[in-house]
């Protein structure tokens, strides 16, 4: 589902009145079945964007488009997930799946099956009865992927999804969530501080400038996956990308 984005600004009014520009005119088109991954400066208004696309925050200036309609607030047709996987302490792996189904309305015989399939889908078989304190954090992230998926979202705003995992963990659950989108070619809009991380998920890498946030450079990422982090194509864009945060940074 195509995401448009129509020079988008946001302001925030802080304790002291003086108002604060988080981004300034940001104008960008995600196609249907595209995985971009955002980055930036810390404070360049990347999760305030990926929250205005999910209806979460409302722009100042400009529009958010989803398939032609205006994003005027939270929208089935968009899921979020956040790095602190927002589970339901007191539900199991599949009552935190199904719940989105259960507040819908769905009805108990197709919610199982829908909760069932998703539950495979994340690799989560035998876990199903578990409660979160039971699972290791890349298996509640994997919860809170599964239950995004199970309300059969059009895009799929990920917010630092892995930030808070170790490394091998974080790098294992990049391969499962492409394994996911290659199965389902949901579009993605995935968040991030790890340069590294989005040149490994990405179609394209969004690269927004100090705040206030503005876009300041767009890489397609050319070579197939899965890819190759010892690659020297892959160095190369991780460099570039880099040389660009670097100078970004320093401009502040």
């Amino acid at each position: 589902m195509t995401v448009v984005i129509q020079d988008v600004g946001k302001i925030f009014e802080t304790r002291t009145r003086e108002p604060v520009t988080a981004l300034g005119g940001i104008t960008l088109e995600i196609q249907k079945g595209e995985f971009v991954a955002i980055l930036g400066p810390s404070g360049c208004g990347k999760t305030t964007l990926l929250r205005m696309i999910a209806g979460l925050d409302t722009p100042t200036t400009g529009s958010i488009l989803v398939e032609g309609k205006p994003v005027t607030g939270p929208d089935p047709r968009l899921a979020m997930i956040f790095q602190e996987y927002s589970l339901y302490p007191w539900r199991t792996v599949r009552a935190n799946v199904a719940f989105s189904l259960q507040m819908r309305g769905v009805a108990k015989e197709e919610r199982d099956t829908i909760t069932d399939r998703f539950i495979r889908l994340v690799g989560l078989d035998g876990f199903a009865d578990s409660y979160p304190y039971e699972l290791s954090g890349g298996m509640r992230q994997r919860v809170a992927v599964a239950r995004a998926l199970a309300t059969d979202p059009a895009v799929l705003l990920m917010d630092e999804p892995f930030g808070a995992l170790d490394a091998q963990t974080r790098n294992r659950m990049q391969k499962e969530l492409l394994e996911i989108w290659e199965n389902t070619r949901k579009t993605v809009v995935f968040v991030t501080h790890s340069v590294d991380e989005a040149v490994y998920l990405a179609d394209r890498i969004i690269v927004l400038s100090p705040r206030p946030g503005r876009l300041s450079a767009i890489f397609d990422v050319r070579f197939s996956r899965p890819r190759d982090r010892t690659s020297v194509e892959f160095a190369s864009l991780r460099r570039d990308v880099l040389e660009l945060i670097d100078q970004l940074e320093e401009s502040q």
